[in-house]
C-alpha cells in the first residue's frame, strides 16, 4: 500500500447521500463536509483515499460501506472544497469475465471536476502481471500487486455551487440563429502559437486565443461561432509516448469535467478561471464557443492499456464488451463506453450540463457520434431515439445549446449521416467529397453537387429537418487543409511514424501539376482559382458552414492529412505566411452571405419559381444533363421575392469547373456582377453601382463561381426568369 501519514483528518464516515454522484461539498444533519459518490455495481467495497494538499502523501482511508441502487456513498464531515483524494476499489480480478478490480491501483474519480498531478507517463500504467505463458493473453494474467498511488493524478473537490455561481456570472452567448452561424473549426494551441502579435506568454492558450489579434481576426474574417478540438483533460497514448510523439489533437480524454491544463498560460492559478475567462470574452465580443467532446472511449485504451478510472470501478458496466471479456471497439482507439447503460448516460448528462452551466459553452459536436445511438435494446447498431440521444433530447439544459454529430464510427453499421434526430445537425461528409470532386476533376455531375449545394434534401428533407441539418465542410482538421487540398495529390505523412500507411488515401485532391510548394505563376494561379471557388461555394450553399482555422488564408500542413501526433510546426497555424489577398476574399464572402438570404435561404425550395436552373445557354436542364459525368457548367436563379421575403434583389450564381472560359445567357434585363472568384471579387452592396453590367451574356472564366444580381423592384415586365 501506498506510504501513509497520521494526522487529524476524519477516518469514517455517515452514509451520506447516493446522489449526485462524485464528490460533492454539502451540509448533512447540520454538518459541513464532503459526500463521496461512486458508482459500481460490481465492487465488493469502495475506499476513498484522502492526500495532502500536494497529492503526495496519503493521509486517511475512508471505506465507503453503504451502498444505493449501485452506488457507493458515505459523507465525511470536516472536509471541503480543495481537498485531493483518490478511489481504490475491491472485486473480483477476472478478465475472461470482464472485471479487473484490483485495490493496488488508485483511480482517478469519473466524476472528478479538477486533477492534480503529472500526466506524461500515464498510458504505461497497467494493472496486471506479465503473461504467464507465451500462449496465453491478457485475459490470462495475474493482477499486479504494486501500489501505483505516486504516479497517479489524484482528483481535487470543487464546491458545485460556487462553480455554478461563477458560470452565472459570466456573459451569455449570443445564441446565434443556425441560418446566420458561421462555425470556424480551431485548436487551442496551434490558432496562436505563432502568432507574431499575440504576446509571448499567451501564444497557445485559453487566453491568447481571445487576445485582442485574434479577436480582430475573428470579426475581420467575420466567422460567429468557435469550434473547438477536444479541450477535455486527455493524455498521450502508449504508441506515440514510445515515438517521442504526442495526442496534439486530444482525442483521448482522461478528465471528462476538467478544461486541459497544458492551454492554460504560464501565469494561470485555476486553469478553469482561465477557461471561463476565454469563453466570457468571445461573448462578450458576440462569438460562441461549441467543444469537440468524445464520449465515445476513454484514455484506457484497448485490454493492454493502462487502469486508471473506469477500468478498475466497474469495467463489465462502463465498457461494452464482447463474450469473451474484449473491449468492442467501434472507436478504433482500442474501447467504446457501453452509452446505453445508465451509469453511462447519466455520466455523459451529467458532464454536458457541467460545462453548459459552469463554462457557459454554447453547443458540442460530437465525435464518432454514432457511439451515442448504439443501444441494445432498442437495436443492434444505432437507433436516433436510443436512451443517450432520448436524454439529451428532453434535457431543458441542453435544449439550448447547438448539438452537432459526427454521423459515423468504425462499427458495424457505423455510417449515419442524416439519421440523426430533428434539432441535431451533422457533419455532412458528403458535401466535402462532391465539392472537391466537382472542382478538382475527379467526377463529380451537375446533379451530385446541386444536391449539396442546396442542403442535401436527400440525407436530410425528413420528419421536419431543414437544410441547416448538414453542416458543409470542404476540410477539417482530419485530412488535408483547403492549400494542401490543391496543391497535393498524395498525402505525406512520413513523420508521424507509420511509413506514411495512416490517413486516408481518397483525399480527391490535386496539384495543377507540381506536388508541393511551387514557383511556376501558371500553377499557382491555378491552386488560387480552386481555393477561391471551394470557399465560394462554401458560403453560397444552404446549410451552416464550417471553415476550417487557417484555410483562410493559405494554411499548409506541408500534405500531412492526419497530423493528430505533430505538436509542432506541421501544425501550427503560420500566420507570418498568410494569404492576404485569400483572407480579404474569404472575409468579403462571409459578409455577403450574411446580408444575402439568397444565400443562406434557411428553408427547403419547395417553390420551383423560387429557384430555376439554367444550362449555359440559358435552357432547363433535363435528367440526362444534370448527370452527365462531362458536363461541369451551369446556374441557378434563386429569386426569393415570390416566396414573400422582402428582398431587394434576385440572384444568379454561376459555377463553371472546366478548363475553357465558358458565355452564359442571361435572363433578360441588366445584371450587375458583384461575385467572381476567378479574379477575387465579392462586393459589398455599398459599392454594386460601380460593378460591371451585363445584359445578354456573360463570359465565366474556367474554375469560377460567378454571382450576378438584379433589382426585384421594380420587377422585369414581361419577362419570366425561364
Amino acid at each position: 500500500m501506498s506510504q501513509r501519514e497520521t494526522t487529524n483528518q476524519p477516518t469514517s464516515c455517515a452514509p451520506g447521500q447516493p446522489r449526485p454522484i462524485g464528490a460533492s461539498c454539502m451540509t448533512l444533519d447540520g454538518m459541513v463536509g464532503v459526500n463521496f459518490a461512486v458508482y459500481s455495481q460490481h465492487a465488493e467495497r469502495i475506499d476513498v483515499c484522502l492526500y495532502d494538499e500536494k497529492g503526495k502523501r496519503e493521509t486517511a482511508r475512508i471505506r465507503l460501506s453503504t451502498q444505493t441502487d449501485d452506488v457507493w456513498h458515505g459523507f465525511v464531515a470536516g472536509l471541503s472544497a480543495g481537498q485531493i483524494y483518490g478511489l481504490r476499489a475491491h472485486g473480483p480480478y477476472q478478465p475472461k469475465d470482464g472485471q479487473r478490480f484490483n485495490p493496488a491501483k488508485l483511480l482517478i474519480d469519473p466524476y472528478a471536476r479538477a486533477l492534480c498531478g503529472d500526466l506524461a507517463n500515464l498510458s504505461l500504467e497497467r494493472d496486471y502481471l506479465d503473461v504467464p505463458s507465451p500462449d496465453a493473453t491478457v485475459l490470462d494474467a495475474l493482477p499486479d500487486p504494486s501500489d501505483n498511488a505516486a504516479r497517479i493524478p489524484k482528483a481535487r473537490v470543487l464546491n458545485w455551487s460556487q462553480e455554478r455561481q461563477a458560470g452565472a456570472r459570466m456573459a451569455k452567448g449570443p445564441r446565434i440563429p443556425l441560418d446566420t452561424t458561421v462555425l470556424y473549426e480551431a485548436h487551442v494551441k496551434g490558432l496562436t502559437q505563432c502568432h507574431p502579435d499575440v504576446p509571448e506568454p499567451l501564444r497557445g492558450t485559453y487566453a491568447g486565443l481571445v487576445s485582442p489579434p485574434m479577436l480582430a481576426h475573428y470579426r475581420k474574417l467575420g466567422i460567429t461561432t468557435l469550434c473547438l478540438l477536444p479541450v477535455h483533460l486527455h493524455i498521450t497514448e502508449a504508441h506515440l509516448l514510445k515515438k517521442d510523439l504526442c495526442n496534439y489533437w486530444g482525442y483521448n480524454t482522461l478528465g471528462f469535467f476538467v478544461p486541459h491544463p497544458g492551454y492554460a498560460s504560464t501565469d494561470c492559478a485555476d486553469v478553469g478561471e482561465e477557461f471561463r475567462f476565454m469563453v466570457d470574452q468571445l461573448h462578450h465580443n458576440g462569438l460562441e464557443v461549441v467543444l469537440d467532446v468524445v464520449f465515445n472511449h476513454s484514455a484506457e485504451s484497448d485490454t493492454f492499456g493502462p487502469t486508471l478510472s473506469w477500468r478498475g470501478l466497474d469495467n463489465a458496466s462502463w465498457y461494452a464488451l464482447d463474450t469473451a471479456g474484449q473491449y468492442i471497439n467501434h472507436s478504433g482507439c482500442g474501447n467504446s463506453f457501453n452509452l446505453a447503460h445508465p451509469c453511462a448516460i447519466q455520466w455523459v448528462m451529467d458532464c454536458l450540463r457541467w460545462w453548459v452551466e459552469v463554462y457557459g459553452v454554447d453547443g458540442f459536436r460530437f465525435d464518432l457520434a454514432t457511439a451515442l445511438g448504439r443501444d441494445p435494446v432498442l437495436a443492434q447498431g444505432f437507433h436516433p431515439h436510443s436512451a443517450l440521444l432520448s436524454a439529451i433530447a428532453q434535457d431543458p439544459v441542453l435544449a439550448q445549446v447547438k448539438l452537432i454529430a459526427e454521423p459515423w464510427d468504425i462499427g458495424p453499421g457505423g455510417y449515419q449521416l442524416g439519421h440523426f434526430p430533428a434539432g441535431w445537425h451533422e457533419w455532412n461528409d458528403r458535401y466535402r467529397d462532391t465539392t472537391r470532386a466537382f472542382w478538382l476533376g475527379h467526377g463529380a455531375t451537375r446533379g451530385d453537387f446541386v444536391r449539396r449545394l442546396t442542403g442535401s434534401g436527400d440525407l436530410f428533407q425528413h420528419e421536419g429537418r431543414s437544410p441547416l441539418a448538414s453542416i458543409n465542410l470542404v476540410a477539417t482538421h482530419d485530412g488535408m487543409t483547403l492549400a494542401d487540398l490543391t496543391a497535393y495529390c498524395h498525402k505525406h505523412n512520413a513523420t508521424n511514424g507509420e511509413d506514411n500507411r495512416d490517413g486516408h488515401n481518397h483525399n480527391l485532391s490535386a496539384n495543377g501539376g507540381v506536388e508541393g510548394p511551387s514557383a511556376d505563376p501558371e500553377v499557382n494561379a491555378l491552386r488560387g482559382k480552386w481555393r477561391r471557388a471551394l470557399l465560394c461555394t462554401l458560403f453560397v450553399s444552404q446549410g451552416v458552414p464550417q471553415l476550417l482555422a487557417g484555410d483562410e488564408w493559405g494554411n499548409s500542413q506541408g500534405g500531412n492529412n492526419n497530423a493528430y501526433c505533430q505538436d509542432n510546426a506541421t501544425s501550427w497555424l503560420d500566420w507570418n505566411a498568410a494569404d492576404q489577398g485569400l483572407l480579404g476574399f474569404c472575409s468579403q464572402l462571409i459578409a455577403l452571405r450574411q446580408s444575402h438570404a439568397a444565400l443562406r435561404h434557411a428553408h427547403w425550395f419547395s417553390d420551383d419559381k423560387a429557384i430555376v436552373w439554367r444550362s449555359p445557354s440559358g435552357h432547363a436542364l433535363s435528367a440526362t444533363e444534370w448527370e452527365d459525368p462531362q458536363a461541369c457548367s451551369f446556374a441557378c436563379v434563386i429569386d426569393l421575392s415570390v416566396t414573400g421575403v422582402s428582398v431587394s434583389h434576385r440572384w444568379l450564381l454561376a459555377f463553371h469547373a472546366g478548363v475553357q472560359e465558358v458565355s452564359f445567357a442571361l435572363p433578360p434585363g441588366p445584371w450587375r456582377q458583384v461575385l467572381d472568384s476567378a479574379h477575387a471579387v465579392a462586393l459589398p452592396q455599398s459599392n454594386w453601382e460601380q460593378a460591371p453590367c451585363y445584359s445578354g451574356t456573360v463570359v465565366a472564366p474556367a474554375h469560377c463561381v460567378q454571382g450576378l444580381v438584379q433589382a426585384t423592384s421594380p420587377a422585369p415586365t414581361n419577362h419570366p426568369l425561364q
